[in-house]
């Protein structure tokens, strides 16, 4: 069975003016009213010309990565972290003293902790390329009157896209008309079982996005039946692209036992720097040999040091 908007619609000029800046809550908008404000014609979609137009102010439907940091960087922030460093000079230390049992096992600690701590990194950096892959690169939409396949990056508010079972959403959009749509929408609600889509708008203030039935949102995943939907916002301006934005606008608040661990390292090395000057100052005050006090004070300093901790709390 086919439902479609509430009486006949009345078809807009596709070329007309965009809606307005104030975007409205288009789940509670009858679909011939959706429809007036996006200046679009339900039948005939946007004019190549008026789509090209709106392309070139609202940019193209994709999810834009900013700020992420490059494998390299992560690689480099593992290896200069406090507690790191003052393992590699201790490796270096030992295999000047000849103590190559030691400096293979400060090695594979290091090793050991900067793989684990860029993988962890590393995972959590490519989550914007995780919801980028739920783009969609083929859509079908109207055009000129006719249906035409175009690249989803081209789609633009007020464009008229046809939805089957099988496909991805390629942007947020009220839905016009449905035949027994349904849509799994887990990647955005976190919501297991498909919803079933309806065209009738809704009632009520901050309708949630899990209950808006009348609407399909970018990177959800048609499951059964067929729709038609007039694009709303595509791009960072859908609800994928917002929380996009959110995940990468977070900022990394280093934890307590991160900063206690920072704190033990710069106390390691000043221990470790107090301890050579030490042992040094007392064997000079002895007579003893100037060389064997050095090496001796810094055999003292490598052994003050945890090797094991920085994998320890990695790991945890």
């Amino acid at each position: 069975m086919i439902i479609t908007k509430d009486g006949p619609v009345k078809r807009t000029n596709p070329v007309a003016d965009e809606p307005s800046p104030e975007e409205p809550a288009w789940c509670r908008l009858k679909a011939d009213e959706a429809l007036a404000r996006l200046g679009s014609d339900g039948e005939r979609g946007l004019s190549q010309a008026e789509a090209q137009r709106r392309l070139a102010r609202h940019g193209p439907n994709e999810l834009v990565e900013r700020g992420l940091k490059s494998p390299w960087r992560i690689l480099w922030e593992q290896l200069t972290g406090i507690m790191v460093v003052i393992l590699i000079v201790a490796a270096v230390v030992s295999a000047a003293l000849g103590d190559y049992k030691d400096v293979v096992a400060i090695l594979a600690i290091v090793v050991l902790n900067t793989i684990l701590g860029f993988v962890q990194e590393y995972r959590a950096e490519r989550a914007i390329a995780a919801l980028k892959r739920l783009a969609v690169p083929r859509v079908k939409a109207r055009r000129d009157g006719g249906v035409q396949e175009i690249s989803a990056r081209e789609l633009v508010p007020g464009d008229i896209v046809l939805l089957e079972a099988g496909v991805l959403v390629p942007a947020d959009g009220r839905l016009i008309e449905v035949a027994n749509l349904r849509v799994q929408e887990a990647a955005l609600t976190g919501e297991s079982e498909p919803v079933d889509k309806q065209v009738n708008p809704l009632s009520g203030e901050n309708v949630p996005v899990a209950d808006q039935c009348n609407m399909a949102f970018m990177g959800t995943a048609v499951t059964y039946g067929r729709g038609v939907m007039a694009v709303t916002a595509t791009g960072m301006r859908t609800e994928l692209g917002r929380v996009a934005e959110m995940i990468q606008a977070v900022e990394v608040e280093r934890t307590p036992l991160q900063r206690r661990l920072e704190q033990l390292g710069r106390g390691l090395a000043v221990a470790a720097l107090a301890i050579v000057a030490l042992v040094f100052a007392l064997g000079l005050l002895r007579g003893e040999d100037v060389k064997l006090m050095f090496l001796t004070g810094i055999s003292m300093a490598v052994a003050a040091v945890p090797e094991g901790l920085p994998a320890v709390v990695t790991i945890a």
